[in-house]
């Protein structure tokens, strides 16, 4: 077994020392984290997007019940917890919940969990090199993946074939979406730097602002104001402070945007939708299966949208197994529908270089009438020119010295 050097800067004991938070839903418990907690999850597969959850919620260890990595696909969680510094016990059992109390204090180092100076679970302390290792292998089971994959496209594009070739069920917005550029932000990978990189444009331009779920909160924190909030169950999942960790949208983000579209099933059932009726938000419903980032993406589309930027979405095919449901294949067919509008966020800067500002002009217009003088000045007329201009500004400058004198 690998010996690690971390020392806990709470105890000054070697490993980590922090306040257990449980729960066999990892959705759940990221709404009740806080920094420096340790999480003990029961997550087969830990997918990226949960492990920026997690590092987001400031945790130093995560304690997992299965295998970080199983070996059916490559899963980027890990991965991400790892550069992150966050220790990970692989594979603890499935009574990790019931030897651990939720809000107790435990150490976790060199594979063991120990409370006081007992060691009470053991497990495997993944490293950085052991995730790399186990995801090469992991990628030997894409073939796999992908078959189930092309399997839940095809059934999706069979429920859903009114809706992605003639829009069927797309409510009409109050917000003019017709000939305008729109953003839309999903709380996923990467969304900060994409934020920060449309920063240019959106300010240029006045895109219409699209907030999937917790990606309408993103939009506030960055400063703006989503003009259409797109949610569905997971968004309305309540928790003990909405909006600041997964996929859930806070209150404010839900009384502040423009207008809500709710994404419901397709019997028109959405789970939490009683939350909207609690904060008086009007609303209108567009049901379909799939995402609620699908749902975002179609109504920009349906609604003639000139350009479409998403932020934070799915753009690679790891990210696209990355999550293991069903429910992304509507993803891949949603961005064939859209293909000829969508744009990645990370794409923009290098394709938009901004408006052009009246002071640029100005500049180009000196700069030649600079390079023009340079230029009339190294013939002989012109030599004869700037003899005369000197000549009389000479003049000028003693008549001026003779008032004073």
């Amino acid at each position: 077994m690998k010996f690690h050097s971390r020392q806990s800067a709470v105890t000054g004991l070697p490993g980590v020392t922090g306040t257990v938070r449980l729960d066999r839903r990892t959705t759940s418990l990221v709404r009740r984290l806080k920094p420096g907690d340790v999480a003990v999850v029961d997550h087969l597969d830990l997918d990226r997007a949960t492990a920026q959850s997690l590092v987001d919620c400031g945790v130093v260890a995560v304690v997992n019940a299965v295998p970080f990595i199983s070996g059916r696909y490559p899963n980027l969680g890990p991965e991400l917890l790892a550069r992150s510094g966050v220790v990970m016990l692989d594979d603890v059992g499935p009574e990790v919940f019931t030897t651990l109390r939720d809000g107790s204090t435990v150490r976790v180092h060199d594979g063991a969990v120990i409370v006081g100076e007992e060691t009470v679970l053991t497990g495997h302390e993944l490293t950085a090199e052991e995730v790399g290792r186990l995801m090469e292998d992991a990628r030997s089971g894409l073939s796999t993946q992908l078959q189930s994959f092309t399997h839940n496209t095809t059934e999706f594009l069979r429920r859903e074939q009114e809706l992605l070739l003639h829009g069927q069920g797309v409510p009409q917005t109050r917000t003019v979406l017709e000939g305008r550029p729109v953003v839309v932000v999903v709380r996923g990978y990467d969304y900060r730097e994409d934020l920060r990189r449309l920063k240019r444009f959106i300010r240029e331009q006045r895109p219409v602002l699209v907030g999937v779920d917790a990606g309408a909160d993103a939009l506030i924190a960055a400063g703006h104001r989503p003009d259409i909030v797109v949610v569905g169950e997971d968004g309305l999942a309540q928790g003990s402070q909405a909006g600041d960790s997964g996929s859930t949208v806070s209150d404010k983000a839900l009384r502040s945007s423009r207008e809500v579209v709710l994404h419901a099933d397709r019997s028109g059932r959405a789970i939490g939708s009683d939350r909207l009726e609690r904060l008086g938000v009007r609303h209108q419903t567009l049901s379909a299966s799939g995402t609620s980032e699908d749902v975002a993406l179609l109504l920009a589309d349906v609604r003639g949208a000139s350009l479409i930027i998403a932020v934070g979405t799915h753009a690679t095919l790891d990210e696209f197994l990355d999550r293991q449901r069903a429910g992304l294949a509507s993803t891949f067919l949603t961005r064939l529908r859209v293909g000829p509008k969508l744009v990645d966020a990370k794409g923009v800067p290098q394709l938009y270089a901004g408006r052009v500002r009246l002071w640029h002009l100005v500049l180009v217009l000196l700069a030649g009438l600079v390079a023009l003088g340079v230029a009339i000045a190294a013939t002989p007329v012109g030599e004869e020119w700037w003899s005369s201009i000197g000549g009389a500004l000479s003049d000028v400058l003693d008549w001026i010295r003779g008032l004073f004198t």
